[in-house]
């Protein structure tokens, strides 16, 4: 079963050479979006042709608006073999209430916390 993560923990996993693989529509993203270095869009409309972008060889924090559609992705991919991955908890709903990096509308928001660096 996929492991859940808080923002707080998922961010410092981050930092350690996970990668956020961010599963919601491109539309969602262009309104609010995940602001770090290691970070791979993956929408679940394009997710079935795209599993070989996917990296296998690091950690994945698996991302939505709220948990549930990264949840979904993960749990199903999990048996596949992408099973060094947690679930991103409360999705960038709760990412941005704990403070941490986003892009609103195209434009970075501040924050204390600092980006997630390492590709």
């Amino acid at each position: 079963m996929l492991p859940g993560k808080t923002p707080l923990e998922a961010m410092e996993m981050l930092r350690a050479g996970a990668i956020l693989v961010d599963v919601r529509e491109r539309d969602e993203i262009a309104a609010a979006a995940y602001d770090v270095e290691a970070l791979l869009i993956l929408p679940l409309s394009e997710a079935q042709d795209r599993l070989d972008e996917i990296p296998r060889d690091r950690p994945i924090v698996w991302a939505c608006r709220s948990g549930r559609r990264s949840r979904q992705i993960g749990e199903a991919l999990w048996a596949q073999g992408f099973d060094n991955a947690v679930n991103l908890e409360g999705g960038i709903i709760e990412w941005a209430r704990q403070g941490l990096p986003v892009v609103l509308h195209g434009e970075r928001q501040p924050t204390g916390r600092g980006a997630a660096g390492g590709a």
